[in-house]
């Protein structure tokens, strides 16, 4: 009998809809001509990637000639950030990005430090929103690029990115946004919505698979290439092109976007009855990010006195699967960025418990986790000596 797996790490990755994977099975058995080829079985291929482009690019409010298909999120993040920079190193030196990115942007702007431009990383409230008055502080006459993700990946904190490209608008600055954590979960048109000139998403984050992704960029604006190879994409994205994964993505966005009010209202009922009765049920634990400016499926707390990844084991044991952070770091054991950059010390920071809900969850589910939470956490802070120090000290029964 298999074992029944209670998943809640949907910011992480999700299941793919049986539909996509049927699409997939698809274009593996019939469609697996190289869509580069002149024959007629190649370009058959070639007009099932044009058609899901064109699917996709609808969904999101653009010209399937802005878009451009990736390996991933990270890819299309690095190809934003570093193909922009290097595009306009002599216009200037200088990007601004903010404090709780996700790596893929954080490591590129790292990179471009070595190559000797100026980054300048913008704090957050505590709430977890970008402190739009030091961002204004920041720009500069050599600013050329601006990337901000629209929604967070740990906390699920809703950035101002409209705000931005409008404060923005009579500079001479790219905005880019990493936004894998919202697309799929809004009915989002890029350009009267966000009105940025790149973005990036991700295919497994909506019901699709891993290893495809997308980057919008804005007609008009040039990057420099980040690979080298044939004309695909084009000329801008070499490779022989992942066929089943582009018809993957675009089928899952359109899945996905499927009454999304009434998911929308569904998923937002259980993230809220979830926080409700965990801040009911367990003393001393702290909602991270704000409640009211953040996509309806992330709940983020942090617990006194444990280790989240105490907490992940244990959960583990009961079938339940969620994080303690980003899974791209999920194995380091430092803690998470995100956290500290919103103000909590290491010691919160570290005993942190991410519940992210998909359309696929239930309430059941979430009574089932609200049943068992509770005992580990009572029984991890009985094993913690900062635990019993702080009863001792407060004088708590």
């Amino acid at each position: 009998m298999e074992e029944k797996i209670i998943y809640f790490d949907n910011a992480a990755t999700t299941k793919i809809h049986d539909a996509v994977i049927e699409e997939m099975i698809d274009i593996y058995k019939n469609e697996y001509g190289n869509p580069s080829s002149v024959y007629d079985f190649g370009n058959r291929v070639k007009t099932i990637i044009e058609e899901s482009r064109k699917s996709l690019a609808t969904n999101l409010g653009v010209d399937p000639k802005e878009i451009f298909f990736t390996s991933g999120a990270t890819e299309a993040n690095n190809w934003a950030i570093l193909g922009t920079a290097r595009k306009y190193k002599n216009k200037g030196k200088h990007i601004i990005t903010s404090t709780i990115e996700h790596h893929a942007v954080l490591h590129s702007a790292k990179q471009l430090e070595k190559e000797g431009f100026d980054v300048t990383y913008v704090p957050v409230t505590e709430d977890g929103i970008l402190d739009f008055e030091e961002f204004k502080k920041a720009i500069r006459d050599d600013t050329i690029l601006i990337s901000i993700m629209a929604v967070n990946n740990e906390i699920g904190t809703i950035q101002p990115i409209k705000k931005i490209v409008e404060y923005v608008k009579d500079k001479d600055i790219l905005v880019h946004t990493d936004a894998v954590q919202l697309i799929g979960k809004k009915n989002v048109n890029i350009i009267k919505d966000l009105g940025v000139d790149m973005l990036s998403l991700s295919g497994h984050k909506i019901h699709g698979p891993k290893g495809i992704g997308a980057l919008y960029i804005k007609k008009g604006v040039i990057i420099q290439n980040l690979f080298f190879g044939g004309g695909q994409e084009k000329k801008k994205r070499p490779g022989t092109e992942n066929v089943a994964g582009i018809v993957a993505l675009s089928k899952a966005l359109e899945l996905t976007l499927e009454n999304i009010e009434e998911k929308e209202n569904k998923i937002l009922e259980l993230r809220d009855y979830y926080i409700e009765k965990v801040i009911d049920k367990i003393p001393f634990v702290r909602l991270n990010g704000s409640k009211q400016k953040r996509i309806p499926g992330n709940a983020n707390f942090s617990f006194s006195f444990i280790e989240g990844e105490s907490m992940l084991l244990a959960l583990d044991m009961y079938g339940i699967c969620a994080s303690s952070g980003s899974a791209c770091t999920s194995g380091s054991l430092d803690p998470s960025h995100v956290l500290l950059g919103i103000g909590l010390p290491h010691a919160i920071a570290h005993g942190s418990l991410r519940v992210s809900i998909s359309e696929y969850n239930t309430k059941d589910e979430i009574d089932y986790l609200l049943e068992v939470l509770p005992g580990i956490i009572d029984k991890l802070r009985k094993m913690s000596p900062l635990y019993e120090d702080f009863i001792k000290n407060k004088g708590v029964n």
